[in-house]
């Protein structure tokens, strides 16, 4: 059995994010909460790799609820959703995803530490910005909304992407980094973070 102290997720820096020059405000947030920092690369996804990365995780199950959710949205502004069906529906949401995500350089990480998943999304806020939290990321640094999005047509833009839970983040992680590009090491501060006994403090 992993040890807690070793569960891994990934976040991603999304294009709106590198934009804006928010790249280590965002590091910082996940940094200071204990959190390690075990893998990151910049790079640019292709539009088939975005897709993978929407897709793999969820297949058609998550296809189906994106649709059903969108259609209810469309239902509650008492529109009509475009799409005959909500697989139809949820394919065009992840197409709007993925678009998105291929639209320019992004930073991909992989975050390490307990309750590593839940505590990056704490730290990320809600999935629109608007609705989001005071004092996390999306709630401070932007201020998208899904009815603005919706009415350009577009996905919401919300700086990030963080691992919904762990069986996600595992399978997340191997469509963004090699085994070889994960650095295993020490950090210091993990001696007081999970150190049994705080050995080693008082000399």
């Amino acid at each position: 059995m992993i040890h807690p102290s070793k569960e891994r997720t990934l976040v991603i820096i999304k294009p709106d994010g590198v934009q804006r020059s928010l790249i280590g405000e965002i590091i910082k947030r996940y940094e200071r909460s204990g959190l390690k920092l075990i893998a990151m690369k910049i790079v640019t996804a292709s539009e088939e790799k975005a897709v993978k990365h929407y897709y793999e995780v969820g297949g058609d199950a998550w296809l189906e609820e994106v649709g059903r959710k969108a259609r209810a949205s469309y239902e509650k502004k008492g529109l009509e959703s475009p799409f005959a069906t909500n697989m139809e529906n949820g394919r065009a949401v992840m197409m709007a995803n993925a678009k998105y995500l291929s639209s320019g350089p992004v930073v991909a990480m992989i975050w390490q530490g307990n309750q590593a998943t839940a505590l990056v999304r704490k730290i990320t806020g809600g999935t629109e910005p608007l609705t989001s939290d005071v004092g996390t990321i999306r709630g401070d640094f932007t201020l998208d909304t899904y009815a603005l999005a919706d009415t350009d047509q577009r996905s919401v833009r919300n700086l990030i992407h963080a691992s919904g839970n762990v069986e996600e983040a595992e399978k997340e992680i191997p469509i963004w980094f090699k085994e070889d590009e994960i650095i295993n090491y020490r950090l210091i501060a993990e001696q007081i973070l999970y150190d049994v006994n705080l050995d080693g403090i008082l000399e």
